[in-house]
């Protein structure tokens, strides 16, 4: 069992959880994630490690709340414990100090890309953070990006917060610019990942993507994870996450991630009535 030792509302639908979890703090690296089950009969769902500790023993998730388990997951208070807490799995991300490189979040996926940002400043690179979200009711992590980046910027779509556009937007603006990157690093909502990488092929700029929204089971054995990469097939979860993006079938990718939306919306009906019972 795993306690948890801290939780944070960041928004109406993500959440924060520093969890006591040591040999997977000792062990923990940008990039990689961990597979958990809220309770015994919980099914088993992967995480990306946002932060951790090796001298506290903890590690840090952040999650959204899409889906029954996450339901159930938010529904733990300080001081309750998780049933498992596995890892850390999945490929480190490759971290190069001598770089000029630019990070890229969007939404959730800020959870992800934090991480990778505060490894490439522990590097020495040069790092500029890009991090768009829908509105400012959304934004997450802002003080913890201004901290790693030597350059930071707050995309919105409304305009209610940073600048009114899209990452891409300041992307684009800062490659046409005096802004030359070594490598572009995109970690979002697919789509986001798809149109950065439209973008820096145009300048011929080497560009990373975490594949984990794509990630289910975590271990390569549900196979709801596959993706093609340069024509061929690889699992995100031992694989990856991390791929060459501009090799990445990101349409493909889309079309089999909206396979399990309508039983994702069951499964968190169904939690939201088990809660429901045993509140009442």
């Amino acid at each position: 069992m795993y306690r948890i030792l801290e939780k944070e509302v960041l928004n109406p639908t993500v959440t924060k959880l520093v969890v006591e979890a040591p040999f997977v703090a000792k062990r923990a690296k940008a990039g990689q994630f961990i597979i958990l089950r809220v309770n015994e009969d919980s099914e088993r769902i992967p995480f990306t490690i946002e932060d951790s500790d090796p001298e506290k023993g903890t590690v840090s998730i952040i999650f959204q709340i899409v889906g029954g388990m996450t339901e159930l997951l938010n529904a733990k208070e300080v001081g309750d414990s998780i049933h498992d807490f596995v890892g850390p799995l999945g490929k480190p991300s490759k971290i190069d100090g001598n770089k000029k490189v630019c990070i890229i979040g969007g939404g959730v996926g800020c959870a992800i890309a934090y991480p990778t940002a505060k490894a490439f400043q522990q590097a020495g690179a040069d790092v500029t953070t890009i991090v768009g979200f829908r509105n400012e009711d959304l934004v997450i992590l802002q003080k913890e990006f201004e901290a790693v980046s030597d350059h930071y910027y707050l995309m919105s779509d409304d305009g209610s917060c940073g600048e009114k556009g899209l990452v891409t937007n300041k992307l684009e603006e800062l490659i046409n610019g005096e802004e030359q990157f070594d490598e572009v690093v995109a970690i979002g909502p697919l789509i986001m990942m798809k149109f950065v990488c439209l973008t820096t092929k145009k300048y011929n700029i080497p560009t990373v993507v975490s594949m984990n929204p794509i990630m289910v089971d975590g271990t390569g054995m549900c196979g709801c994870c596959r993706l093609t990469v340069g024509g061929e097939m690889k699992f995100a979860c031992v694989d990856g996450p991390d791929f060459d993006g501009h090799l990445v079938d990101f349409d493909e990718a889309m079309s089999r991630n909206r396979t399990y939306a309508d039983f994702e919306k069951h499964a968190r009906e169904k939690s939201c009535n088990l809660l429901k019972k045993e509140v009442a």
